[in-house]
């Protein structure tokens, strides 16, 4: 069976990379993510690319312990998300997995659809975080043509709940990822 494992830990690692280059003192800046600044978008992107990440992998919900959790403020947060991105990343390994349909609570989705929509969440708002803290973003066309082609998929239904702006310009020169960056409705 065809996973994007592979794409996924590439993203994985530059997400690790840009909040590990995060600093305290940028939490209250502002973000792309209007509705968030730099600490709320940072617990975003930890609690559902990594803790939530892990387990989706075993149809688990993500609760109170974690939805409720300041990850930032622990002062190693950097590490430790970096070590549960590792541990999400090896709960995805098994094939089993991949060919599994994951419990939503709302349903049952295919896994590789579940792998799709965490991996357009991480790139995407790991370049949030990047782009509020002043630092480069980059993954392969490869991930970025993943990215977006899930997020092409599904952007009527997040512009519906405010997840997604209206779409955004680009130009000729556009990158794979300037591209899906525009239909998700992120200005460049």
């Amino acid at each position: 069976m065809s996973t994007i494992h592979e794409q996924l830990t590439e993203a994985a690692d530059e997400a690790a990379r840009v909040v590990a280059n995060t600093k305290p003192e940028q939490f209250g800046d502002k973000t792309p993510c209007t509705q968030w600044d730099v600490k709320e978008l940072l617990n975003h992107l930890m609690l559902w690319t990594a803790y939530s990440f892990e387990r989706r992998a075993r149809s688990e919900q993500v609760g109170p312990d974690l939805t409720e959790r300041d990850f930032a403020a622990e002062p190693d947060y950097a590490a430790r998300y970096r070590a549960q991105l590792d541990r999400a990343l090896a709960a995805w390994t098994p094939a089993e997995v991949w060919e599994s349909e994951i419990d939503t609570g709302s349903g049952k989705t295919p896994a590789p659809q579940i792998a799709e929509m965490i991996l357009m969440e991480m790139v995407l708002h790991a370049w949030d975080l990047a782009t509020a803290t002043g630092q480069p973003y980059a993954v392969s066309d490869e991930v970025a043509a993943i990215v977006g082609k899930a997020v092409e998929a599904s952007a009527e239904m997040y512009r519906q709940y405010d997840g997604f702006a209206a779409e955004a310009p680009v130009g000729q020169d556009a990158t794979v990822l300037d591209k899906a960056l525009a239909v998700s409705g992120r200005k460049l």
